[in-house]
């Protein structure tokens, strides 16, 4: 229930966060470039407030995956689509379509179906430093070949090779911070600058940084979001299951009910990243 109640606050602070930069970086009525942009965002309240609540929501999200298998902390991210919702209907008074309600209804629902059927729960196993030699090998070469065949094609075909580079980074990147977690709590943070996770954990999340923003820029947001959102939970009960001994509920009822209530979880957010409001611009009439 903590690893829970962590992963939700994780999931808030990420839709807050991005509603913050998205409000300071569009409410520039001098549309400035370049350095002066970058200026103008510094100096913008909600612009810092934004980065505050990124590392605010990796600290949630350590804590989440501290106390919790990355099976069942990494899907729960997916609540960041319906709680930005939220956000945008009562904080920024924009008016949500019924078929966008009922898209992220879908996405709760075959999300805890999901959960619930397969019912992700950890082991007391510590995996070795060697461990993650195939794991990070293995990504490495994935995101490589995505990276290399993302730089043709359609914008669409581009941000959804992007997008699912960025996505298998992010599940990596859990697995680094479960492990920056670990050896914090039996090292300390001086113990901690001693040895490899914490190190993995900068360059990784450097690395998905470039993808992620590499897959907003080249394509629409309706296309690579639906990707991150969804080939991360995906890569990361893998990962979980593979590095961490996490156990998943795979009887064949189990397995049925969990499959069916992923692929609903997966059409709500594609449902729901298409028919959301395109900017997070306050209705016109409200103002």
């Amino acid at each position: 229930m903590i690893a829970i109640l962590f992963g939700l606050i994780t999931a808030l602070t990420n839709a807050l966060a991005v509603a913050l930069q998205h409000i300071a970086s569009t409410s520039d009525t001098n549309k400035s470039a370049g350095w002066r942009f970058v200026l103008y965002l510094f100096r913008h309240p909600l612009w810092l407030l934004g980065w505050l609540a990124m590392f605010g929501s990796l600290v949630f999200q350590a804590l989440a995956l501290h106390f919790g298998p990355l099976s069942v902390v990494q899907p729960l991210l997916v609540t960041e689509l319906i709680l930005a919702l939220a956000l945008r209907r009562v904080w920024m008074r924009q008016s949500i379509r019924a078929v966008t309600w009922l898209a992220a209804a879908a996405t709760g629902a075959g999300l805890v179906i999901f959960l619930v059927a397969t019912s992700p729960s950890a082991s007391t196993f510590v995996p070795a430093t060697s461990r993650w030699l195939a794991p990070s090998v293995i990504t490495v070469g994935a995101v490589a070949v995505l990276v290399v065949a993302a730089q043709r094609g359609s914008p669409g075909r581009r941000a959804a090779l992007f997008a699912s580079a960025t996505a298998i980074l992010w599940a990596l990147e859990a697995t680094f911070i479960k492990a920056t977690t670990e050896t914090i709590s039996s090292f300390g943070i001086g113990g901690t600058l001693t040895r490899w996770p914490v190190y993995a954990l900068m360059v990784g999340g450097a690395v998905g940084l470039i993808c992620e923003q590499a897959a907003l820029h080249v394509g629409p947001l309706s296309v690579s979001q639906p990707f991150i959102v969804i080939v991360d939970p995906i890569a990361s009960v893998l990962f979980g299951v593979w590095l961490y001994r996490e156990h998943l509920h795979t009887g064949a009822w189990h397995l049925t009910i969990g499959s069916l209530a992923f692929a609903l979880m997966c059409v709500g957010i594609v449902a729901l990243t298409r028919t959301a409001p395109p900017t997070m611009s306050a209705d016109v009439h409200r103002l």
